[in-house]
């Protein structure tokens, strides 16, 4: 192999890994979002069931939580507000979730160049809501997640639009 061929395989072939990396981290976070929607939602079909709804809301009244204890009456009545058959659609919801994430993360990993463009259109769809959020309810965690699934985008934009080698037919 000479110097020149060395030149032309060398760096791609870094540029690559660190791409194939990238992805890769991209759909752990996949992963870890996907797993904990299921359980959101494995949880809210729980909640569905009436005697499991009290169950809770009996806890969550006679916890002693001095610090937050604002907070827990709060939640005891949105939760009392809402009442259990809405814990059906909350859980139909991460479900659905759960299946995007699910298959963002399975094309990354895979390398595919459909979930790179599939997770663009999915996350960045979801940035104006994430951003107005930010806005008018700040926290640390919201501008961390808005942020992060920014730079989530940009990635994958600035990798999917890079050219591909032909595949041998």
């Amino acid at each position: 192999m000479s110097l020149k061929d060395h030149h032309l395989t060398g760096p791609s072939s870094a540029v690559e890994a660190q791409h194939s990396l990238g992805l890769r981290v991209i759909a752990i976070y996949k992963a870890i979002k996907t797993v904990g929607l299921i359980l959101v939602a494995i949880a809210a079909f729980r909640l569905n069931r009436q005697e499991s709804f009290d169950h809770l809301v009996r806890w969550l009244e006679h916890l002693s939580l001095t610090d937050s204890n604002h907070l827990r009456w709060q939640l005891v009545h949105l939760l009392m507000e809402q009442g259990p058959s809405k814990f059906v659609a909350v859980g139909i919801v991460a479900l659905a979730y759960a299946a995007i994430f699910a298959t963002e993360g399975t094309g990354l990993w895979l390398r595919k160049h459909w979930a790179e463009w599939f997770t663009v259109i999915a996350t960045g769809s979801l940035v104006p809501v994430e951003f107005y959020e930010t806005i008018a309810h700040f926290s640390w965690l919201k501008l961390v997640v808005l942020l992060g699934n920014i730079a989530i985008v940009v990635y994958l934009v600035r990798i999917a639009m890079q050219p591909r080698p032909k595949k041998p037919a």
